[in-house]
């Protein structure tokens, strides 16, 4: 199953990208909740190159990387990939009247409920506007 995403940030669309994929930004809003983080990450945005997120719960008592490999990279518009497990990510960046919008789709895993996953993907990029309208 297929699920789509979207937001529009308040921001202009360089500013997006280079929050959206700097490892120093990506660690300030990729988590669903608050008492989550990401200490670090690392990217190597480039076809073929691999990123990983270190998500953690704060209080050490579960977490997981979440990573994967880069399909097509266009700057400004478009980032596909591959996560670990093999589904796959596709993101557009648009400039509109109200800043660059945002959308992302993914395809879901078995584990958790399809709503689980829309809910918390929209978490982590309802984080990822705060941050880089604050910035």
């Amino acid at each position: 199953m297929l699920i789509k995403i979207e937001t529009t940030v308040d921001a202009p669309i360089e500013r997006v990208w280079q929050y959206w994929t700097i490892p120093d930004h990506i660690t300030q809003w990729n988590y669903a909740s608050a008492d989550w983080h990401t200490p670090w990450a690392k990217n190597n945005l480039v076809p073929g190159g691999e990123f990983v997120s270190r998500m953690e719960a704060k209080d050490g008592s579960m977490g997981f990387d979440f990573g994967g490999t880069y399909d097509e990279v266009v700057e400004f518009r478009k980032i596909a990939y591959t996560i670990g497990d093999g589904r796959k990510v596709r993101v557009s960046f648009s400039e509109s009247d109200q800043g660059t919008r945002v959308v992302e789709e993914f395809e879901t895993e078995d584990e958790n409920s399809a709503e689980m996953q829309r809910q918390g993907w929209q978490a982590i990029l309802n984080n990822f506007k705060r941050y880089t309208e604050s910035n």
